[in-house]
């Protein structure tokens, strides 16, 4: 059962919808269906899900595809942006699967109650990672495609990091002190070089993306680096994959040029190289001068991801 509808914090005509699910051991557990539909019904339907400490507030992308005649879908999944409970520790979880249960409920919201037949799932950072897994297991015969923007693929950072060694430490450390914060330091240039009330042009909830980021628990990353040889092992997701990503990145210690026009959160290397291993058939387009998440660039790389997202509709999705 979902609470009634309302009105979203984005304003009208945006909808939110929360999904009671399980109990975890922190107890309640909800995660949030944000709509806007169309003028016409129709059976298209794009649904996207967020990166880590990150929410859905991409109103430009959804009037892009209602304008294509796609109702259009975010979900904040469990312990992230509307779905946070003051009792959780945000961002959280202990296996990536947990987040099934979050797209199963969205996704037969869609499909079977709201009637949607072509679905395209949309996935940003941790979020292209967990869709991608999701995907996989699932196969939904709904699923026009998967497109996946700036996708968390591997563990970015020195060599030593991927290590055999350093995975085992993870792995042990994260199962006996999962609630273990990682120490690191975010300066905090990307979400700055977005929001408009610093360096860039887009209104978001400093408390749902904090300009610093939210801590990062060893449990949770002994998840990620899980989810991570799944994927690397090969996924068989049947629909056209489209990945898109910067062409360079960048580690700048200060706001400059870099942080405005190159991804500073991933390694685009790493995307390029495992996109192949998430399904059958996979374009992967690098966007000169983008940043981490695609559609948020300046104008002129975001109007080429769009250019690139509309030209893989028209050849995989929509024929």
């Amino acid at each position: 059962m979902s609470e009634p509808t309302t009105v979203d914090v984005l304003g009208e005509p945006w909808t939110a919808e929360t999904i009671p699910l399980p109990d975890d051991f922190e107890g309640e557990v909800v995660a949030t269906l944000v709509a806007r539909r169309g003028d016409r019904p129709t059976e298209h339907a794009v649904l996207h899900v967020h990166g880590f400490s990150d929410y859905f507030f991409h109103t430009a992308w959804g009037e892009w595809w209602l304008e294509r005649g796609h109702d259009v879908y975010g979900v904040d999944l469990r312990k992230y942006g509307r779905s946070i409970r003051p009792h959780q520790s945000a961002t959280y979880v202990a296996d990536l699967e947990e987040y099934f249960a979050d797209l199963d409920a969205a996704w037969e919201r869609i499909t079977v109650r709201d009637g949607h037949s072509r679905v395209v799932l949309s996935g940003h950072s941790t979020g292209g990672l967990i869709v991608a897994l999701w995907a996989d297991a699932r196969q939904p015969a709904e699923s026009a495609g998967l497109l996946l923007n700036s996708p968390w693929l591997d563990l970015q950072g020195p060599p030593l990091l991927r290590t055999p060694a350093v995975g085992l430490a993870i792995e042990q450390i994260g199962r006996r002190q999962p609630m273990r914060v990682l120490g690191r330091t975010v300066e905090g240039n990307y979400a700055r070089s977005l929001h408009r009330d610093h360096d860039g042009e887009w209104d978001f909830d400093l408390t749902w993306k904090p300009l610093g980021s939210f801590p990062v628990r060893l449990g949770w990353l002994r998840a990620i680096r899980r989810g991570h040889a799944r994927l690397q092992a090969g996924l068989s997701v049947s629909a056209p994959v489209l990945v898109l990503s910067s062409d360079r990145s960048s580690a700048p210690k200060e706001m400059g040029e870099d942080v405005f026009s190159t991804d500073i959160v991933l390694d685009v290397r790493q995307i390029r190289r495992w996109s192949s291993a998430v399904g059958r058939h996979v374009t992967y387009v690098a966007v000169p001068g983008a940043v981490h998440d695609v559609v948020l660039s300046r104008a002129e790389p975001r109007a080429r991801a769009y250019d690139e997202i509309e030209r893989w509709l028209a050849a995989y999705v929509l024929r």
